[in-house]
């Protein structure tokens, strides 16, 4: 039996070592990669581009970098698709965690060509599904974003 005092100390050595971790090694979703305001979203699906990486529709419109925050996402689940509100909440956090893991990937094209990147990820899958998948979508979705930023298609 695993005593009270080594899960303790286990505890601890875990948290020093999250402690002890790059910052690039973090993963972390900061409120301003949260992309809000009317007047900006409108402009992101008016002037943006657009593909599908199933599950998901991706919308993106690359600006010039002025700040430090390189890029900001908005995630979106619509009511036609999936009409219970405590799945779509659902389905919002595990976009939103597949990206907060799969962020690193358009890092290095960012902060190289000084662009802030605004993104909407709108699911269009009509019943739910599981983090695996959503997972795949995103990587595939942040790898098409790097490839036309790589060769200036944006």
């Amino acid at each position: 039996m695993i005593s009270k005092r080594f899960i303790f100390v286990a505890v601890i050595a875990f948290r020093g070592m999250l402690l002890s971790m790059d910052k690039e090694q973090r993963f972390y979703f900061k409120k301003e990669e949260k992309l809000t305001g009317d007047k900006r979203i409108e402009s992101l699906f008016a002037q943006g581009k657009s593909f599908v990486a199933y599950p998901l529709r991706v919308v993106y419109l690359a600006k010039t970098s002025q700040n430090s925050v390189t890029q900001e996402i908005l995630v979106s689940i619509p009511k036609k698709r999936i009409k219970s509100a405590v799945k779509r909440n659902r389905m919002k956090r595990l976009i939103r965690e597949s990206f907060r893991f799969n962020k690193h990937i358009l890092n290095d094209v960012l902060e190289v060509k000084f662009i802030h990147l605004e993104i909407a990820f709108v699911y269009v899958k009509d019943e739910l599904t599981d983090f695996a998948t959503v997972e795949k979508g995103m990587r595939k979705a942040l790898s098409e974003i790097k490839n036309r930023l790589e060769n200036g298609r944006e």
